[in-house]
């Protein structure tokens, strides 16, 4: 079964560490659907961003346990990317930022 691209990656992720490797390592952060694969991935940055992808590494992250006041919920539990791109190659969408 195919699934979307615009399904497989939910959001980008914009923080400072993510911009400290943009510009020296040509890695960007990606949220992703927690049943996609790597290959799902690299298919869907390439088709959406129209860049090459040279590698891609996805890590399970928990949601934290929140609380308010005596309830306790917990949030979602999501999964990670980060991509590196070809060394040519740059997401204009990030250059904006």
């Amino acid at each position: 079964m195919i699934k979307d691209a615009r399904s497989i990656v939910k959001k980008v992720l914009i923080t400072e560490k993510g911009t400290l490797l943009r510009e020296t390592q040509n890695q960007y952060f990606f949220e992703v659907a927690r049943d996609a694969n790597k290959i799902e991935i690299k298919r869907a940055i390439e088709s959406i961003f129209q860049v090459k992808v040279d590698s891609v590494q996805t890590m399970q992250l928990r949601g934290k346990v929140k609380r308010q006041g005596r309830w306790v919920g917990k949030r979602n539990d999501w999964k990670k990317a980060i991509v590196t791109l070809k060394p040519d190659q740059k997401i204009e969408l990030f250059e904006q930022i």
